[in-house]
């Protein structure tokens, strides 16, 4: 079993998770996170500590649409070890429903 960063983390990406994290296995991209399911130690650690409550472990339904998305990435995009700095308007997009679409694919910069 592994965790898996949902919809809910689009444009908000507070990273919190990132910080907790002791295998290191997230990945950042401009606007989302996600976890690499090789690397996750299935610890869940990192649950408790997303604000946008957007971590779920693979075996809750509402990870299984995302579960592919967070593998696809995780090869893509630069690995995060430290909590950044949070979008100005996380806190407004936090509990937004249909963000999906919203999923930039680009990488973290910097």
């Amino acid at each position: 079993m592994t965790y898996v960063v949902t919809e809910n983390c689009i444009r908000c990406k507070f990273m919190d998770c990132v910080e907790v994290c002791p295998v290191d296995c997230f990945y950042a991209g401009e606007n989302f996170l996600v976890i690499n399911p090789d690397e996750c130690i299935d610890c869940g650690v990192c649950e408790p500590e997303c604000p946008a409550e957007a971590i779920f472990p693979d075996s809750d339904d509402r990870s299984a649409a995302w579960a592919e998305v967070n593998s696809k990435y995780a090869g893509l995009w630069p690995n995060i070890t430290r909590k950044g700095t949070p979008p100005a308007d996380a806190e407004e997009w936090k509990d937004k429903p249909n963000k999906a679409d919203l999923l930039s694919p680009e990488p973290q910069k910097g």
